[in-house]
């Protein structure tokens, strides 16, 4: 794997930027946070590879060595101000799926994350408020917040979810704070994407997708392929790590 360098530079007020070095072919992104790329319409994200329309709920089901799951993932109608900068509150919530049949078992995930898109049409990600839950004889017990962090406080930045303009061989941060590191490479635009025969969606085959291979260096042997297709977003997780997860779209609803 290529090298990573860099050095923290402060800017504005208390925040961040990881200002690094990287070498890979397609190279290097900038992710340095500047209030001014924002415009008031910031809470509005409408990049054609992630598109967020406020009310719409997106729901994925999941199944790997570890079993099933089912992830519902609610875009709010909250836009609460983080960093100098309005964002959109999506509502993400992970079930237990026992029987592997799309059931909602027990709720071991719960997440409130921010975004905002910047006047270039790039998303990023402000932080997230993470909450996991492991006792099925106690629902209510918080027994973990792993994953929580807000640009602004603690040294943490915003970073990069989703380009603009992405090219094949683009490497960009997703997120930094002291324990979480989140970077992505882009590895395709032209990707096609077909669904399990049992998926309810339609269409059930996407073409013109974006792959990108998504990591953290602080866990570098979980490595994630995600495709997003044009018009719809995220649609399909191939989840690399001591056997494959695949994580797959199964409903986009109107709330």
């Amino acid at each position: 794997m290529n090298t990573h360098a860099g050095t923290l530079a402060a800017v504005g007020a208390g925040i961040l930027v990881w200002a690094g070095a990287v070498a890979y072919a397609g190279g290097e992104i900038n992710t340095t946070f500047h209030l001014a790329d924002f415009s008031a319409n910031s809470a509005t994200i409408d990049n054609r590879y992630w598109p967020q329309p406020a009310g719409t709920k997106f729901t994925y089901r999941s199944a790997g060595k570890g079993g099933c799951e089912v992830n519902d993932v609610q875009v709010t109608h909250v836009k609460p101000t983080i960093a100098g900068v309005t964002t959109r509150q999506l509502f993400d919530q992970v079930y237990a799926d026992d029987s592997c049949s799309g059931n909602r078992d027990f709720l071991s995930e719960d997440s409130l994350d921010w975004y905002a898109q910047d006047a270039k049409g790039n998303v990023w990600h402000f932080g997230e408020e993470a909450k996991s839950f492991c006792d099925r004889n106690n629902p209510d017990l918080v027994c973990g917040t792993a994953g929580s962090w807000k640009a602004g406080v603690n040294g943490a930045v915003p970073g990069i979810v989703m380009l603009a303009a992405p090219s094949r061989g683009d490497f960009y941060q997703q997120e930094y704070a002291a324990h979480t590191r989140d970077l992505a490479k882009v590895l395709r635009l032209n990707a096609d994407v077909k669904l399990g025969p049992d998926d309810p969606i339609d269409p059930d085959h996407y073409t013109g997708c974006l792959l990108t291979k998504e990591w953290s260096p602080l866990e570098p042997e979980v490595i994630d392929h995600k495709f997003y297709c044009p018009g719809t977003g995220l649609v399909l997780i191939d989840e690399l790590h001591s056997g494959t997860a695949r994580t797959e779209l199964v409903d986009v609803a109107q709330q």
